[in-house]
Order: structure tokens, then C-alpha cells, then sequence
């Protein structure tokens, strides 16, 4: 299912709420793609990992930044990852948000995921400082 979000991402189509997140590879340096959710909490959008040892997750705490990609807007972002005190609200707002995301957390209800926040890296999603805006690709 991953690989299939990937392939529409990539084409340009709109995916429920995801997005392909593009970061490079910690060792390699090349491109590493992941169709990723995003939660939104007030006006500030946030990425939550299900899975802490996620490769994407290594790579991204290595860059600090990505790329997000959707219907055909590539966003140069940067990425802060939130202490796991600030975490709640947005574990909270991606199981009510992301259609199905419970899933991701093995279907446990949103208070035992809370109870557990240290496992689950959340990153604050803001424009990249050395590009900002968005790039349209015809």
C-alpha cells in the first residue's frame, strides 16, 4: 500500500491527506521518499511517526528538513521535532484527522498512544528558511 500511495503522490494525485515526504538518506545522501500524514492544530502542521525507528525518522532528525509533495507542489520544509511534553494534543488531533491512523498504532485507543508519546516522534512542520514558498511542476 505504500508503494501504490507513493506512485500516486509522485504522479500528482491527492491521497486523503498525505503528502511524499522527501529527505536525503543519512548515508547515502540521496532522496528518500515515504508518503507521510499530516495533522493540523491550530494553524501549525505536524508529522507524526507510528514507528520511531522508521528510517524516514533517522534521516529527518540527521536533515532537519524535507520535502513535501502534493498535487504536484513540492514544499521545501523544515522540521522540529517536538519534546515528547508538547506531544499529546498532536497524537490527539493525527487519530482524529488521519482517516484510519489509528491502524498505524496497532488500533490502541488515543489515551494508551498519549500514555506512550515518548515512542512516537511528532516534528513541526514550518517553510525552510533557505527556500521558502512552494515549487509547481508542469
Amino acid at each position: 500500500m505504500v508503494r501504490l500511495n507513493a506512485a500516486f503522490l509522485r504522479r500528482g494525485l491527492k491521497v486523503g491527506n498525505q503528502y511524499l515526504l522527501t529527505v536525503p538518506g543519512r548515508s547515502s545522501g540521496r532522496p528518500r521518499s515515504t508518503p507521510i500524514s499530516i495533522a493540523t492544530v491550530g494553524s501549525a502542521r505536524y508529522i507524526v511517526a507510528a514507528f520511531g525507528d522508521a528510517a524516514w525518522v533517522a534521516n529527518v532528525r540527521a536533515a532537519g528538513s524535507a520535502t513535501l509533495s502534493r498535487g504536484g507542489v513540492d514544499e521545501r520544509v523544515g522540521l522540529d521535532e517536538l519534546p515528547v511534553a508538547e506531544r499529546e494534543p498532536i497524537l490527539r488531533a493525527f487519530l482524529e484527522q488521519v482517516r484510519g491512523g489509528v491502524r498505524f498504532f496497532g488500533g490502541r485507543r488515543p489515551d494508551e498512544v498519549v500514555a506512550s508519546a515518548a515512542t512516537y516522534p511528532v516534528f513541526r512542520v514550518s517553510s525552510s528558511p533557505a527556500i521558502e514558498g512552494a515549487v509547481r511542476h508542469v
